[in-house]
């Protein structure tokens, strides 16, 4: 008996995939016990999104290339004793996914308690109070404590753009803004400095914002940061966060 599996292409479009025939390029695998049939090529994270199962991420937008860089996405793999991040790891066949399990879920409150306690993160006097996903997904881990020594940084907040601000002590080094000032505005103002627990988002050549050359004051950054690392001065938060900002210029860039 042939059992209708209507996946989506990666160009958007729905397969009719039945027990009889799959489609060219889709592979069948299991989510969650879940059976698919999924294009080749589509990570874990792109897979799971598609067909309605959620993973937590912070780095992860739609439209930028992956960074893997906040390990919220990782995920069990049968067969294999790692964990592996969703959205860098590509499908293989017959692969069995496991996205929630207590071990996971004590691996993901483990990470958000790191990058709680990596700099000043103090809900109550940040400009993205209520309006954050670090926030939010430390609540619906159930976060409510830290246990590791915190690291509180005093680094200079630069607010000498017109309206931009860049506060490095709230940054949790997710490279949003770094990819989409480099894949979307295509003026790459914003990199990365230093390595490890040093490591700082600059500007330009670690200029003041006021004195970039090459910053076109586009305000993508602000919408798609995470965090209250940077925002628009004197406007609401809920008005400049936008993360599907990306996937809406992206999709219109490609409308023929």
């Amino acid at each position: 008996m042939a059992v209708s599996n209507p996946v989506k292409s990666k160009i958007g479009k729905e397969l009719s995939i039945d027990d009889g025939a799959i489609a060219t390029n889709a592979l069948r695998i299991k989510i969650d016990g879940k059976e698919l049939a999924v294009p080749e090529g589509t990570t874990i994270l792109k897979a799971a999104k598609d067909n309605g199962i959620i993973i937590p991420s912070l780095c992860e937008v739609e439209g930028l290339t992956p960074y893997g860089g906040c390990r919220l996405c990782l995920v069990e793999i049968s067969g294999s004793p790692k964990l592996f991040p969703a959205c860098t790891t590509p499908i293989g066949p017959n692969m069995e996914i496991t996205t929630k399990s207590d071990k996971l879920k004590e691996y993901r409150k483990m990470t958000v308690q790191m990058l709680l306690s990596e700099r000043t993160h103090i809900c109550s006097s940040c400009v993205s109070n209520n309006h954050c996903e670090l926030q939010a997904l430390a609540d619906e881990l159930g976060v409510d404590h830290v246990m590791f020594e915190r690291q509180w940084t005093n680094k200079e907040v630069d607010s000498t753009h017109e309206f931009l601000v860049i506060d490095r002590n709230r940054c949790i080094l997710c490279t949003r803004c770094i990819r989409v000032c480099d894949q979307i505005e295509g003026v790459h103002t914003l990199d990365l400095k230093m390595r490890g627990k040093s490591t700082d988002v600059i500007i330009d050549l670690d200029e003041k914002w006021v004195n970039s050359c090459s910053c076109t004051s586009c305000r993508k950054c602000a919408k798609v940061c995470p965090v209250g690392a940077i925002y628009i001065e004197n406007e609401p938060i809920e008005k400049t966060k936008r993360k599907d900002i990306v996937e809406f210029i992206v999709q219109r860039r490609n409308r023929k």
